[in-house]
């Protein structure tokens, strides 16, 4: 969260991270149970993510008041910021709190891929939840192809203190992707060949 009349930044959806920094950051990840049979072959992959971050109310920078995060995050200046939306394709309010957010294009394996996400920002007084509804992936028809093979989700979970007079945030991120096995030679290999290399 930036101060002094600048909205704050949140260079990612799924790793929220801010200017001021302090405390602790862990990562973790780890594999999930699997499935395997005869019609699907399925790698099921999962990441967390735990941060504390030093914050300071948002001041409007126009010499009014200063705004507790509970406020700024509830206002739609926060929530845009929070989602970072100058670095989206486009942003597209779908509701009161669902958005669709498109990321820019990105190229892979000679194929253009906008990746799109549907997500719901549900802030109270107390915290602030971020899930993302829906995932996939926009372009050509092999790419939209894509869309059949695999399931993701993502749930980033806010929370705020005050300890020794300073306001910090909490992060907690846990992302979940279920991926189909579909084509060789991925389909020759174990599942925990994907599942290793697979989970960040």
């Amino acid at each position: 969260m930036a101060c002094h009349g600048r909205t704050a930044g949140f260079p990612s959806f799924i790793v929220p991270k801010l200017s001021r920094r302090s405390g602790f950051e862990a990562v973790k990840a780890q594999q999930t149970n699997f499935s395997e049979s005869n019609e699907k072959k399925m790698a099921n992959l999962s990441a967390t993510r735990k941060e504390r971050i030093k914050i300071s109310d948002y001041d409007d920078g126009y010499g009014g008041n200063a705004y507790h995060i509970s406020e700024f995050l509830s206002h739609p200046l926060g929530i845009q910021a929070m989602l970072n939306t100058s670095a989206l394709q486009s942003f597209q309010p779908l509701d009161s709190n669902t958005y669709r957010c498109t990321l820019p294009s990105i190229q892979l394996l000679n194929l253009e891929v906008a990746p799109v996400m549907d997500l719901q920002v549900t802030p109270t007084t107390e915290d602030c939840t971020i899930e993302m509804l829906s995932c996939k992936f926009e372009g050509s028809e092999v790419v939209e192809h894509q869309n059949n093979h695999f399931v993701a989700s993502m749930r980033n979970y806010l929370t705020w203190d005050t300890r020794d007079s300073q306001l910090c945030l909490n992060i907690d991120v846990k992302l979940k992707l279920s991926l189909e096995i579909y084509s060789p030679p991925f389909t020759m290999l174990p599942i925990s060949a994907v599942e290793g290399p697979g989970n960040l």
